[in-house]
Parts: C-alpha cells; structure tokens; sequence
C-alpha cells in the first residue's frame, strides 16, 4: 500500500510524491481503496493537500484498474448523502463510469469481505461476480434473512414485540421491531464479527440494513419494513410481511395436520381397546 493518510509514515509534499509515483510506476494495473463519499455541491467542503476530493480522485483513478469503494459511504453515499444531503455527496460509482467499481457496503464494512475481495483481484487478476449494485455476490449473494439463526421463528410468526419481551428473551424473530434482515444483502449472519464472535441479531438488535442503499432514510430504524418510506423496500417488506404470514399459515396447516394425525391414532387405539 502506497498511499494511506493514516497509515503511512510520509506527510506534506512527500506524501503526494509517493501517491504521484506509485500512479506513474504501476499505470493501468493499481487498485484505487475508496472509503467516503465525494461532496459535489461545494469542492472546498473537503480538500487534501490544497485540492478537492473530486480532482484528487478523479486524477487518481484516471489509470487505475479497478476501483473498490469501501463502506456505505463510498457505495450508496451513506450519511453524507442522506436527505437533505447539504454537501451534494454521492457515491464513487456515480462519478467513475468508465472502469469497473466494485461496491463493499456496510457501515462499517466487514473486513473479511475486504480483504477476501483484495485477495479475490490479487490472485485471479479478475473482477469477481457482481450483483446488480456492484456487490461481489460471493458476500452479497443471500440476504441476511436466509442464514439467520433466528428464522425459524420467522417460519412459525413468532415475533418479539419489544426488545425486553418473553419473546425476544427466548431468540425469537425481530422483525417487527425493525429488523430489516430480509431485505438486507451481506454475509453478517456467516461471517459475524470480531472474528466470528457475533453479529447485531445475536446479540439481540435487529439489522439497520447499512449495506443498502438510502438505509438512514428509511422512516426509522425501530419500525417495522411495511412503514418503510422507500417504495422498492416496501415492496420488499410486503413479500416478507406475505412471507411471515405464510409461514403462520404453514405452521398452522402442520398443526392440523398433526392433530388429526393423532385423533385418528387415539381412535384407532380405541377401537382395538374395545374389541379386545
């Protein structure tokens, strides 16, 4: 890694000269790490070494191969370009269109997902699989939904109606106070955190759905997806809500089923009982 501002030990002039030279020496084959997003409405809101962020990474990524953007802001714009969005800020893909950029979402973004993308470049000299807002299927591929823990419960329309509820005490789904997990696209509930020790659902707070686009505006993070204000998430929500529903319907068909199972088997035992 050439240039980092918090990483590497040159400052002033000496770090620009080592940004300029590793863009000279590896022209067309360097990796640009992008993490924020790029104020448009005033370039002076953020500046490095006397120039904007948009003439830096314009001037930057002009002859880079591929360009990673790092986090929810770099990606969706994240809390910068959240209404009313005062500086202009917009996502890196929204200003490169001319190379591939790869997206890592999240807020903060897991860092095996960094580094497994990193290596993924490294080692194929490829672009992996990406989705429809740029995100390497390989972390993105399964909403968050599909590997929890807690979706069994999900399955049988059992919902924890507060945070300190019986339900919530014994596991179950939190989806009604929130959680935006089946509509939230990453690895969270596989690769957790701190090195697998654990992700926000297990340790009992529903997901904010940070590697989404437009998560801060949603209409709270404490409130079910049917009120969502984004039309697409509540299209989203009402296939889940449908799916909640069926998943009670199912339970209770089982239910049924089970118990007429077990009249019949009582009958049955009665029947012989009174033959003998």
């Amino acid at each position: 890694m050439d240039y980092h501002h918090t990483l590497q030990n040159a400052s002033g002039h000496l770090a620009e000269a080592a940004r300029e030279q590793a863009m000279e020496e590896n022209e067309g084959e360097y990796l640009v790490v992008v993490d924020g997003s790029i104020p448009l409405a005033n370039e002076g809101y953020s500046t490095i070494a006397g120039i904007s962020n948009l003439q830096m990474f314009q001037e930057t990524a002009e002859h880079a191969k591929a360009i990673i953007a790092v986090g929810s802001c770099a990606t969706f714009g994240g809390i910068p370009g959240a209404n009313p969005n005062p500086t202009g800020a917009v996502a890196i893909d929204e200003i490169i269109t001319d190379k591939p950029v790869i997206n890592l979402p999240g807020c903060p973004p897991i860092p095996e997902v960094m580094t497994g993308t990193v290596a993924y470049l490294l080692s194929f000299a490829g672009i992996p699989e990406l989705d429809h807002l740029g995100r390497p299927k390989a972390f993105f591929g399964e909403a968050i939904h599909d590997r929890c823990y807690r979706r069994p419960f999900y399955e049988k329309g059992q919902f924890a109606k507060s945070f300190d509820d019986e339900g919530a005490r014994q596991g179950w789904c939190l989806y009604e106070v929130g959680c935006k997990g089946p509509v939230t696209y990453n690895a969270c509930a596989t690769l957790k955190w701190n090195g697998g020790v654990s992700f926000p659902i297990q340790s009992g707070h529903g997901c904010l759905g940070c590697s989404e686009p437009g998560f801060w505006d949603l209409g709270g993070f404490y409130k079910p997806l049917s009120t969502a204000k984004d039309d697409a998430l509540k299209y989203a929500a009402g296939a889940a809500a449908v799916g909640a529903v069926a998943g009670v319907a199912a339970s209770a068909m089982v239910r049924n089923k089970r118990n007429k199972v077990l009249k019949a088997a009582a009958a049955a035992s009665t029947t012989e009982e009174e033959t003998t």
